[in-house]
């Protein structure tokens, strides 16, 4: 006897989540998770404030970004909603009517939790490059260390791993580096980083 085709999840599932959960579709499974830990929700205010002086508004950086906190990417039967994305602003260049978005990023950056690791550096990261975001970071607070790739032949190729005491330079924001301690708000300057 043959078995029943699983049931994909439907954006109505996903619409039924609890506020206090992020939803997400991922090959056809709704994947939930709890909101962001204070440190993680720091880190995107931290490193989206970073980038947007130089790369948003061009201030004191080539700018010709947009950026935006947990958006909803509608990417082919997957809806995903990574930490932070930046669209160049040649390919967004007005504000989107819907409540999610439909033209992949440029960039997307997750910051890794227990509860989000799995898919984060598992299916999200394949995700991303067959939608072709040509640049992934991922920023590891437990490890304190960001991950930069670049889409290259739709694989994903490790550009380099930023480690406490280091500059951020990283494409596509190699323009302008800052510190990357500077993200970390709460750790104590007299305490040196392992």
């Amino acid at each position: 006897m043959a078995q029943a085709a699983p049931r994909l999840a439907t954006y109505a599932d996903l619409a039924a989540v609890p506020p206090h959960l992020v939803a997400e579709i991922v090959d056809g499974t709704l994947e939930t998770h709890p909101r962001p830990r204070p440190m993680h929700a720091s880190l995107s205010v931290s490193l989206g404030a970073e980038l947007q002086m130089p790369f948003g508004r061009g201030r004191g950086g080539p700018g010709g970004w947009v950026f935006m906190a947990e958006p909803e990417l509608h990417l082919g039967p997957h809806v995903v909603v990574p930490d932070l994305a930046g669209w160049r602003r040649e390919r967004m260049p007005t504000e989107p009517e819907d409540a999610f978005i439909t033209t992949p990023p440029d960039w997307a950056c997750e910051i890794l939790s227990p509860s989000t690791f799995r898919l984060d550096r598992g299916p999200k990261r394949r995700i991303y490059a067959e939608a072709g975001i040509g640049h992934l970071w991922l920023l590891d607070p437990d490890q304190r260390t960001l991950e930069g790739f670049a889409l290259t032949g739709g694989r994903w190729l490790l550009l380099g791993t930023v480690v406490g005491g280091e500059p951020v330079s990283l494409a596509p924001f190699d323009a302008v580096s800052f510190p990357f301690d500077d993200l970390f708000p709460f750790a104590d300057p007299a305490t040196p980083e392992t």
